[in-house]
């Protein structure tokens, strides 16, 4: 699949101006969505809108990594997920993106977080998309 992705330049303009602090917002939105069974959903989706709005990145597919309701061949079971999710998912979701967070904020950490976000819904949910 061809990157349908802006220019370099376009995106650096873009993280400088708004990605940077969009992002923060939106994480703090899924992040507290995701702290409710009715907001989960929702919650996952802007989990899965981070790259996008950091740096105007298109995702791999641009399908939603995170399903709540099914499963995958690489998934582990909605039973263990959901255990996981209560007991550690959501405190270790939030370290990881204030972490990540933190690395995009500097030229030499933004891979690395960018990196982060991506792998934020295993983080989440164990989802292996």
């Amino acid at each position: 699949m061809a990157d349908d992705s802006p220019s370099i330049a376009i995106r650096a303009v873009w993280f400088v101006a708004i990605g940077w602090w969009a992002t923060g917002i939106l994480l703090t939105a899924a992040w507290l969505f995701s702290l409710t069974v009715v907001g989960l959903p929702v919650g996952v989706k802007l989990v899965n809108v981070v790259p996008k709005a950091l740096t105007l990145k298109q995702t791999d597919d641009d399908v939603d990594r995170v399903e709540i309701g099914g499963s995958s061949s690489n998934s582990s079971s909605i039973l263990v997920r959901g255990i996981y999710f209560v007991l550690v998912g959501w405190w270790a979701s939030l370290l990881w993106t204030g972490a990540a967070y933190l690395l995009c904020l500097s030229v030499v950490g933004l891979p690395f977080g960018i990196k982060m976000f991506n792998r934020l819904p295993r983080v989440l949910s164990l989802y292996e998309g």
